[in-house]
């Protein structure tokens, strides 16, 4: 994987993720951050509502991460690809970071990749993924 500067933030970011701790998600965050997430349906902002994007769809699926990949995408931005396991199966998503100068996170443009095959619709049987228990019809990443 290409060393990039935000890696070490990158990697804290996921541990606490994993970690099921929204407190700790929450510090490594500007108090007017943002996590954009449309396979959530949603929009997730300050840390009120980054605690809820922890808790809901990281706590609640028992979501696992782990990061793929990570590439420059402008000063202060980095994309991560990344790997999703929990309750809902299976997901390889993204998660485009912005920091400011103190290396805070000021906001996440998180989606998935690609859709799985075996999507399901509302009562089509069969459990829900996260993103039908989220949105209805899309699939998350949990």
């Amino acid at each position: 994987m290409t060393d990039h500067p935000m890696r070490g933030l990158a990697d804290t970011l996921i541990a606490a993720f994993n970690a099921g701790d929204p407190e700790a998600v929450a510090a490594l965050f500007t108090p007017q951050a943002v996590i954009d997430d449309p396979s959530t349906g949603e929009r997730f902002d300050g840390y009120r509502g980054i605690r809820d994007y922890i808790l809901r769809f990281f706590v609640g699926y028992h979501t696992v991460t782990r990061l793929l990949s990570i590439a420059p995408l402008a000063e202060g931005r980095a994309g991560l690809r990344v790997d999703f396991t929990g309750d809902f199966g299976h997901e390889i998503g993204r998660l485009d970071l912005t920091v400011d100068a103190d290396g805070r996170i000021t906001r996440i443009d998180a989606d998935l990749e690609q859709a799985p095959a075996c999507r399901l619709r509302d009562g089509e049987g069969g459990p829900a993924t996260p993103g039908q228990a989220r949105a209805g019809t899309g699939i998350g990443k949990g």
